[in-house]
């Protein structure tokens, strides 16, 4: 286990034992507060990685690159818009993938590069149906509000036990075929039952911000400053986050005023997963070419 994952796993305990103390209405607000916190911070300089990509390949105009990544930011609201059922598949699949691909990033280096993509696609649905699981019916009611449509808790539980099937056979192939991997899949197994524990005990949202801050959005800020400044220290996450500071401020200001401005919890939450899926898009997209250009390094 890395340090890292020392702390994650101290903190992921504290976050339960300070569930016991607050309403579920304080725990989603402080929820929301630090997935638009870390959780954007981690996705706010997408820019900067694109610039840095890029500037190692071809040199695009700067007002080029926002112009994309403005628009599929939009591409994606209008479609949450137009066929909201199409857009929420799309966002479970592609954040299954992304949270995927940052836990195995380095897997694909000894199998097939098809077999590493649906390695990460399930490690990740695994994470998010584990969580689907023990909220089903919070899940069901945002469902509906952003599609209109009514999905039974059963489907969700179904979905669950075909996707941790689908990881135990590829999971079981990667045993077998790398030998550097054991060590990991096996952490990995203790880290998918301390997932469990966590999205049992909390509530949809605080359980998500728990794992989306602790276990996904700080790693990637650490492998983002890692990928433009060669290394990682304290003086780099600072100016990582002066780099992002209206973007990170703006969000948090617009998600407050939202929170305190809609008395209705589900149709907050459908708002909000429509908004994070918008984002989502763009930014998985620029951190698989980040991967792949270290790689092809």
């Amino acid at each position: 286990m890395t340090k890292h994952s020392n702390i994650s796993i101290v903190v992921s305990f504290l976050g339960l034992w300070i569930d016991s103390f607050f309403s579920d209405r304080i725990q989603i607000f402080i929820g929301f507060l630090l997935i638009f916190s870390f959780g954007i911070l981690h996705g706010a300089n997408d820019l900067l990685l694109i610039e840095n990509i890029t500037s190692k390949k071809q040199a695009i105009p700067f007002t080029k690159i926002v112009s994309y990544y403005v628009l599929v930011v939009l591409l994606g609201a209008f479609l949450f818009y137009a066929i909201p059922w199409l857009a929420l598949v799309l966002f479970i699949g592609i954040s299954a993938y992304h949270f995927g691909e940052q836990e195995w990033q380095h897997i694909d280096k000894g199998i097939p590069k098809k077999l590493a993509v649906l390695f990460y696609f399930f490690y990740g649905a695994t994470i998010l149906f584990l969580l689907f699981s023990f909220h089903t019916i919070e899940v069901q009611k945002i469902i509906f509000e952003i599609t209109t449509l009514t999905v039974p808790p059963s489907l969700i539980v179904l979905l669950l036990k075909i996707v941790i099937a689908v990881l135990f056979l590829l999971g079981s192939y990667v045993y077998w075929k790398l030998k550097t991997a054991r060590r990991q899949l096996l952490t990995e197994i203790l880290y998918l039952l301390l997932f469990m524990i966590i999205f049992k005990s909390s509530n949809l949202i605080w359980g998500f911000a728990i794992y989306f801050v602790l276990w996904h959005s700080i790693p990637s800020i650490i492998d983002q400053i890692r990928f433009i400044h060669g290394k990682y220290d304290l003086q780099l996450f600072i100016s990582y986050c002066k780099s992002a500071i209206l973007y990170w401020g703006l969000s948090i200001i617009g998600i407050s005023i939202l929170f305190f401005s809609i008395e209705q919890e589900q149709v907050f939450n459908a708002l909000f997963f429509s908004f994070l899926a918008s984002i989502t898009f763009p930014h998985a997209l620029v951190i698989t070419q980040m991967f792949s250009r270290e790689k092809g390094k």
